[in-house]
């Protein structure tokens, strides 16, 4: 899942990203509302937390631009305006949410992942599970035929990212776009070499294999 903060307080910016990224997301940094509607178009985001109080371009200005170019990408404004008004005024400008300032990070990684989900159109606000594979969003917990599989934080992100992505093949540049931190190098075999560890902890063991290499194209979960 890859995420992009629009932020011009670059303390705040990096409370954020660090928290994202320890919860296994990628995430990019926009410091002003023009960097930011550029940025918002240059990779498929899952996220965008945007503050409202940015030079060059507002918060909400940048929002209905972002709108109006048809980006449906789901939007968490953060503000420390806290009046009802600016609320209405953040939400009929098109965000999704809407979290005030000072906030706790707990609550905007829950507000971000419910904007996911809803996006996904997942009804399960918890669990996501295939054949015998199941994981707990919230608790950061895998199962593979009711035992605990131990998984890094980036394994994590990888196997919830094929998992979303179930019986759809997923090339290696939508895997490093929305897991990983930096654009897709093709000389680096980092994807390779995670999905072997993956599978290490997820097939090694289990019967039938899920995580299978489509030659050519990339990697699919499916029986």
């Amino acid at each position: 899942m890859r995420i992009l903060v629009i932020e011009d307080d670059l303390k705040i910016a990096e409370f954020i990203q660090k928290g994202l990224k320890s919860s296994g997301f990628a995430v990019d940094h926009a410091a002003t509302g023009n960097q930011g509607f550029e940025m918002a178009f240059e990779e498929p985001y899952d996220t965008m937390v945007v503050d409202i109080m940015l030079p060059e371009l507002d918060g909400i200005s940048l929002i209905k631009k972002i709108r109006e170019k048809k980006n449906n990408t789901p939007i968490i404004i953060l503000s420390a305006r806290d009046r009802v008004d600016d609320r209405v005024n953040g939400l009929q400008a098109g965000a999704d949410d809407y979290l005030t300032k000072p906030f706790a990070f707990s609550e905007l990684l829950a507000r971000i992942q419910a904007l996911i989900r809803r996006a996904g159109n997942i009804t399960d606000p918890v669990n996501l599970s295939y054949a015998d594979l199941s994981i707990d969003i919230l608790k950061r917990q895998v199962k593979r035929n009711d035992e605990i599989v131990e998984l890094q934080p980036l394994e994590f992100s990888l196997l919830e990212y094929l998992l979303r992505n179930r019986e759809r093949v997923v090339s290696r540049t939508m895997i490093m776009e929305h897991v990983w931190d930096y654009n897709f190098d093709p000389m680096t075999n980092v994807v390779e070499a995670r999905i072997c560890r993956l599978r290490d902890k997820i097939d090694k063991d289990f019967e039938p294999k899920l995580i299978h290499t489509v030659r050519g194209a990339g990697y699919v979960l499916k029986v």
